[in-house]
C-alpha cells in the first residue's frame, strides 16, 4: 500500500516543477520508496513539503550562571532533553538548563554560521544583552 500514487508520472501542469523535485513515498512496512509524484495543481504544494527550520539557541545554566550556545536542526525540546541527561560534555555540569533566545534559520550553514559568530563574541556581556533583547 502506498501514500501515495507511484503511477502517476508527473506529467501535469507543474512539470517543470516535477523535474525539479522528488517526493519520498512511504510503503506501509515504512520503508521509502523514491517516486517523482508531486501534486496535481499548484494550489496543493502548499503543506506538500515540510522543512524543519534551523535554530541557533543558547542555554541559560542559572546554578553555574552559565550559557551554551548551539544549533540543531532537531526539535528544541528533544535538544534540551538531551542536554539535560547523563552524558559528558559542556552542558553535562548541570541539569537546570534552560532555553533564554532562539532563533530561525533556513539553512543549517546560516544557523553554524550564526552560532560561531556568537561564540566567538566571547562575551558572556554580549550574550546577555543578545538574550534580553
Amino acid at each position: 500500500m502506498y501514500l501515495c500514487n507511484p503511477k502517476s508520472n508527473g506529467n501535469n501542469a507543474n512539470g517543470s516543477i516535477a523535474q525539479l523535485v522528488q517526493s519520498i513515498c512511504l510503503t506501509s512496512r515504512g520503508s521509502a520508496v523514491r517516486s517523482r509524484v508531486l501534486p496535481q495543481k499548484a494550489s496543493q504544494l502548499r503543506g506538500f513539503f515540510h522543512f524543519m527550520p534551523y535554530l541557533v539557541y543558547i542555554l541559560h545554566s542559572a546554578s553555574l550562571d552559565k550559557f551554551y550556545v548551539g544549533h540543531t536542526g532537531d526539535n528544541l525540546e528533544e535538544r534540551l532533553r538531551r542536554h539535560l541527561s547523563n552524558h559528558k560534555g559542556f552542558t553535562a555540569s548541570a541539569k537546570d538548563w534552560t532555553v533564554a533566545h532562539t532563533e530561525e534559520y533556513a539553512t543549517k550553514e546560516a544557523a553554524c554560521n550564526r552560532e560561531l559568530t556568537i561564540k566567538a563574541w566571547k562575551s558572556k556581556k554580549m550574550i546577555k544583552e543578545l538574550v534580553e533583547k
